[in-house]
């Protein structure tokens, strides 16, 4: 199948047209109705620094249903000594970057290019996007950030400074999502470190009908907050730790 090339029209073509690899379109722009239109169609961007932007859609999909999450004995033990402090939406900014920079000598490189930076930041102002802080008493230790539209979650990219805290960050996301109702959480790609938590793979037409049935809820658009019952709910803009 050959791979599109996206003019300036907002339309993507359908995902099942995907090569094997799941590589479905190039071109385009990374402007927040581009983006949202993309999730919603079950498609994100993936691309490196002298790349032109690619559009994927793979099959089989990782996806965790919050309802299904696995948290080890020891990580479990970790939570309970409560050894960081989790927020949301308090270091969009901090967190990307963080994310972006997390690349050893073994992968010197990273997809988070600056063009991708600063269209997720536009997309957290809009209120779409979101972080999740672990916090070490005032340092950052690791984090996370995704997408959020409906009843779904989209998982980009986490990074850690301090041993286990995105695993940390991690649980509390998916704990708040499935007490907010939230249907599912894509994992884009088939990662080990992800399925330990019970994420699985599934074929992409069930994640499509799973994602459209997950679209008609109310999008949660706004600054996330964990409320007291331990779910997810919206707030008022503040400053946070550094916005």
């Amino acid at each position: 199948m050959p791979v599109f090339r996206l003019s300036s029209n907002l339309s993507f073509p359908p995902p099942h047209l995907a090569i094997n690899e799941g590589l479905l379109a190039v071109g385009g722009d990374l402007s927040i109705e581009r983006l949202v239109l993309a999730y919603s169609q079950g498609i994100f961007p993936w691309y490196g620094e002298d790349d032109p932007i690619l559009w994927w859609s793979p099959d089989p999909r990782l996806i965790l249903y919050p309802e299904e999450l696995h948290v080890s004995h020891s990580l479990e033990r970790l939570l309970r000594r409560k050894a960081f402090t989790v927020t949301l939406d308090k270091a969009f900014g901090r967190v990307i970057h963080g994310c972006a920079g997390k690349r050893g000598p073994d992968h010197p490189g990273t997809w988070i290019v600056p063009e991708m930076i600063a269209a997720y930041e536009r997309l957290h102002a809009a209120g779409l996007a979101h972080s999740v802080e672990a916090w070490d008493g005032e340092k950052l230790a690791g984090g996370l950030y995704g997408v959020s539209l409906g009843g779904s979650f989209f998982g980009e990219s986490m990074f850690t400074r301090v041993s286990n805290a995105s695993k940390v960050a991690f649980v509390h996301l998916v704990q708040g999502l499935h007490q907010a109702g939230f249907q599912l959480i894509d994992c884009q790609v088939t990662t080990a470190h992800l399925m330990q938590f019970g994420a699985r793979e599934v074929p992409r037409v069930r994640f499509l009908r799973d994602l459209q049935h997950a679209l008609k809820q109310t999008t949660r658009q706004g600054v996330w907050r964990f409320t007291p019952g331990g779910g997810i709910g919206t707030a008022p803009k503040s400053t946070g730790q550094d916005g």
